[in-house]
Parts: structure tokens; sequence; C-alpha cells
């Protein structure tokens, strides 16, 4: 329940609040606040002294609190005037940051007009992404995996026609609907291949990868995702990673079929991870020159690889430039400086690992890239760099050497966490998602509708097939899903000016980035089922972002009928429910009643059609 001061504020204000009316709001409250603390002083004198901070505390925080909701109102009051109209038809894939011809302007070139640049594009749009005209919602798992509505991306016939052999290998487009071929139909198949990786490394299959201490797929290029659908159903977590794209997208289409992807790429900068984040990095034809810029892209793989980790690479341009099953120069040079070391070589797929010796890279003989600087800092799409990252950290451990299951008490401690917090976090958030489920189950299975009690409906009956966890901690919401055996995955995401806790999620096998909430996230539209926030809106507007911005944001990575989750305090929470009212979501407050002033904000995006 909002506070009666809460109250009277929202009833004067109205749906449209005035600046002038705002300020004598603000003004009554402190007036109220000064009288009750003068008024109380002769009352209050016989209580004890160690009453009196309390009290000084609760008043002090009541009005910093009336400031604080003042100020957004205000800015919400100045910005108003109707709900928000929907974008015209020509944002329908509109992707923030990537704004190609803002980009030449501003004289990027060599490819890097297609990167992110968010700093050229600050083009906000105070609308709401509507969706195409025979946009429907994406099919239930698994069919969803293998099925999706043509109209939902932005792929022509033309184009799908125009591509080549491979991709028509993989895809068949029939009327409203692109169907992808399953493994056991196609010729050399994703099937197959991956047991050929397995194979080249040493193991007897493809499922003895996680036993191998591979657990997470970094996968450039990606297609359509045939390759990491296969790796998700081995029960690894497999990121598809591809460039920005105006038409027939691969990450637009892999996350349309609910598999993990994001934008990204190679061409200057860093991607936003860690070092020494994934234990396998894939790139079947993915278009990149790995020669080029004096091999500061294998440089970035080295970087992202852990020791013992492998890169695959599957090109006809490697075989051609082969000779005698050897790599050229200064492909081969580069490879040598890395310390990496071919480990198997069949056709057109070559694989090397990292190796396990960090003082291979202070070896003079070896001819080494040198060592960079500044091991700890934030690798948030900083230019790439001519050296070599990880070395010195504490999370120098050999993928072979890893516990298969969760992180041991010994992992977590380097990590800089107590092994009891990390336990009582993971039992919150169990508890937390029972909760969650127990609020969202009727609704969300509306294929399959059940009464308290019952258990949850198997797929393809669940609605949800990811969920962003946009402050993610620990991962310990991802943890709970799995633990419950929820057909979702979870891309976890640490936002910037919080404690960089991506590691730890990263070394449990799951997806996760590193993000500026201040900023766009760099995916397509309406590639989300739900969004999930604790403690999000508080940061947002302690680093001097907008709610508003972000909210906004929030519905457009949302597919419609897609569901929000807001964890935070009171305050933060009914602005943005006001909000929520100019977005045409459907919100309810939801008290937890643990005697915090913590609330559950709970919404629906609905399905807009003008």
């Amino acid at each position: 329940m909002r506070s009666s001061w809460y109250n009277k504020l929202v009833l004067i204000v109205g749906p449209r609040p005035r600046v002038h009316w705002l300020l004598v709001c603000l003004v009554s409250a402190l007036v109220l606040i000064a009288l009750l603390g003068s008024s109380s002083s002769n009352s209050f004198d016989s209580v004890t002294a160690s009453v009196r901070p309390d009290i000084y505390s609760n008043y002090r925080r009541l009005k910093e609190q009336a400031v604080s909701d003042y100020l957004e109102l205000k800015n919400l009051g100045a910005n108003r005037v109707k709900d928000f109209d929907l974008c015209g038809r020509e944002k329908e894939n509109y992707v923030p940051c990537y704004n190609v011809s803002a980009n030449l302007l501003a004289g990027f070139k060599d490819g890097e007009e297609f990167d992110r640049h968010c700093e050229v594009s600050r083009d906000r749009q105070y609308c709401l992404v509507r969706p195409p005209k025979d946009y429907k919602i994406p099919l239930t798992w698994p069919s969803g995996r293998d099925v999706i509505w043509s109209g939902n991306v932005k792929l022509s016939k033309d184009q799908f026609l125009s591509s080549g052999s491979m991709t028509k290998r993989l895809m068949l487009l029939e009327e409203n609907q692109i169907s992808f071929h399953s493994d056991d139909e196609m010729i050399d198949g994703v099937k197959d291949y991956s047991h050929q990786i397995a194979e080249m490394i040493g193991l007897g299959s493809d499922s003895e990868f996680r036993e191998a201490g591979v657990r997470n797929v970094l996968d450039i290029g990606c297609g359509f995702g045939s390759f990491g659908a296969h790796l998700l159903s081995l029960k690894l977590m497999a990121i598809c990673m591809a460039a920005y794209e105006l038409t027939g997208s691969q990450v637009q289409l892999a996350l349309e079929r609910g598999l993990p992807a994001i934008i990204g790429n190679f061409i200057s900068r860093q991607l936003p991870v860690p070092s020494l984040s994934y234990d396998m990095v894939h790139c079947t034809q993915c278009g990149i020159f790995w020669d080029d810029k004096d091999g500061m892209f294998l440089i970035e793989v080295d970087r992202v690889l852990k020791p013992g980790g492998y890169f695959v690479l599957t090109s006809p341009r490697s075989r051609q430039r082969a000779s005698k099953g050897k790599i050229p120069t200064p492909f081969e040079e580069f490879t040598q400086k890395l310390c990496w070391n071919l480990v198997a070589q069949q056709e057109e797929t070559f694989i090397w690992q990292k190796t396990t010796d960090s003082r291979c890279y202070v070896s003079s003989r070896q001819g080494t890239f040198p060592l960079c600087d500044g091991e700890d800092s934030l690798p948030y799409y900083k230019p790439l760099a001519r050296c070599v990252s990880g070395t010195t950290s504490k999370r120098w451990i050999p993928i072979q050497n890893r516990s298969s299951g969760s992180l041991s008490s010994a992992e977590l401690i380097i990590h800089g966490i107590n092994p009891e917090d990390f336990s009582e976090d993971l039992d919150f958030w169990r508890s937390s998602l029972r909760n969650y489920w127990s609020l969202l189950s009727p609704l969300i299975f509306s294929d399959h509708p059940k009464r308290p009690g019952d258990e949850d409906p198997m797929p393809p009956y669940n609605m949800v097939r990811n969920v962003m966890d946009m402050s993610a901690h620990y991962g310990g919401l991802n943890t709970a899903l799995l633990e419950a055996k929820k057909s979702v995955w979870v891309m976890n995401v640490v936002p910037l000016g919080e404690r960089n806790t991506l590691p730890v999620i990263l070394d449990q096998g799951f997806a996760g980035v590193l993000h500026n909430w201040c900023e766009p996230f760099p995916t397509y539209p309406r590639t989300y089922d739900m969004l999930h926030a604790k403690g999000l809106l508080s940061h947002i507007a302690s680093g001097r972002c907008s709610i508003i911005d972000l909210l906004l944001e929030m519905d457009r990575i949302l597919r419609p009928e897609g569901w929000i989750i807001i964890s935070d305090k009171l305050g933060p929470v009914e602005i943005a429910r006001t909000l929520a009212t100019q977005l045409r979501w459907e919100a309810r407050v939801i008290d937890l009643q643990n005697g915090s002033d913590e609330r559950l904000l709970v919404c629906q995006k609905p399905f807009v059609r003008k």
C-alpha cells in the first residue's frame, strides 16, 4: 500500500501533472514534515536518545524521497502530453546505435560504419515500436524452434531465393512460414558436424563435451542458429553472435527461433564480456578475415577463450590457402604468437587449443604479443587491443580442471564471493521463482489453463522460451530456472556501475554480457518473452539515467503479450506504474508483505495494432 503522502500527491497531480502543481505539492509535503518535526519535539522529550536517530532518519528519508519523486514527476509532467504513439512503419525493426548513414557522416569507414556507435546515434524514439503488419505470436517450443512466421522477421522471398545453397539447404520458405530442416533430413548435417568436432579434440561423441570442460560456446556468424540449437539440446549454452544486418539478420532469425543470440562483431571493438569467458569459439564461414589488422581479431578470440579452450574454424578459404595441410603465414605466425596448438584438421575444419601455461606469453623465444596492462579494466566496447589479456588473472584455470557441476567453494573464493552469501542468494531466487511462477502460471500457460496446486504443463504449452535478467547479480534466477526444469534460457545482464559479477555467471556456463542501461541493448525488437529486473530502477535513477528511456527500451525488445517483472522500492515502482499506463501495459503492483518498502510490478505488453 502506498503511503498517505504519496496518495495525496498522486491525487492532486492526476494523470497529467503540471509543473506548478507539483511545486505546490512538494512545498506542502516539506512544510508538513517540518511541522510534524517541530510540533513533536516537546512530546518526544521523554523518548530515549536511542530512538531519536531512527525518527530523524525516517523523516529525512521521507523528505529525500519526496524531492526525488517530485523531480521525476516534474520531468514526466514536462514531457507527457498523451500516451506514447506508435512509431512509423519504417521503425518496425529499429535497432538504436546502428545508424549506418549517421556513422558514415561521422567519418567511420572500413566496416566500422556497421559497428555500434551510441555516441553518434542519439535519436531517442519516444514512441512504441510497432510489430509488422503480418506479425504473429511465435509458435511454442519445441515446434517454434524449427518453424517461424516469415512476417515476424525482415526477410523477403527475393532475398531468400538469392541466398547461397547452404542457406537453402538449412531452411525452406513456405507461404507464411520459414521451416528449418531437422538434422535427420540433412546430408552432412549439424549432428554429424558436431560429432566430427568432438572426435577431432579426442572425444568419443559430442555428448562428452561437458565432461571435457566445454560448457559454453561463442558461435560467431551463426547462420540461422542450427549448430547452436543442436548444442542447446546437449545442455551446452551456445551464444550466436553476428553483426547488425538491416535485412535477413542472423541474430533476428535465431532469436525468433527462441535461440540465444546477440548483435556483435570483431570490427573495431572488444566484446562486452571479460577475459577468459568461453570454453569454445566457433566460426563456420563467418566472413571474418582473421589475419587482418595485424592479428587483432585473433587476439580478441584469445582474450575471451579460457585456458585450454578451443577455436574451431570451418571455411573453404582456409582450405584453399592451406598448402599440404599447413596453414600459411601470417595466420600461422599469429597462432604461434598466441601460443595456440593446432590439434586437428579435417578438410575445411581446423581446431586450435589455447595454451594452459600462462608463462608461454612471456617467453622471449616464442616472439609472442605483448601483455596488456590493467587486467581488471571493464571490457565495455573498448577498442581492439594488440596485446594479450588474462594471463595474471586468478581465473586462469584450464577448462579441463574445472568442476563439471556447480562452482565449488574454492572457485567462488577466487571470484571474491563468500560461499555462504552465494548459497543464500540462490535460496532467495528459488523462493522468488516459486512466487513468480505462481503469479504468472495461470496466465502464461494460456493454451493449457491450470488450477492452483496443479503441476506446470510440459512444453509446448510453456509460452516463455527466454528470459532477460536485466540485473543478474550472481545468476541465481538462471540457476533456479534450471533446477526447476523450466524450458527457458536466460540472458544474464550485469549493469555497468554495479559489481562486475559477469565472470562468475559465465563460469557457471550461462549466457551473459555487460551493459550500460543508459543505452539501448544490442538486439532486435520483439526478441524476448520475459524481462526481469531487480533493483534496476533504483540503479538507473542513481546514475542520472531516465526511467522513461529504460521502459521504452524494454517495450522495444519485448514481444507482444510478453511479461515484465520489476522488483524495486516503492517510489521507483510507482513511477514505473504511471509510465506503464502510457506504454499501454497492463500493470499491477504487488505488496510483498515482508515489512519492507519493496514491491513487485508485474506487467504484460499488449498486442497493439493500429
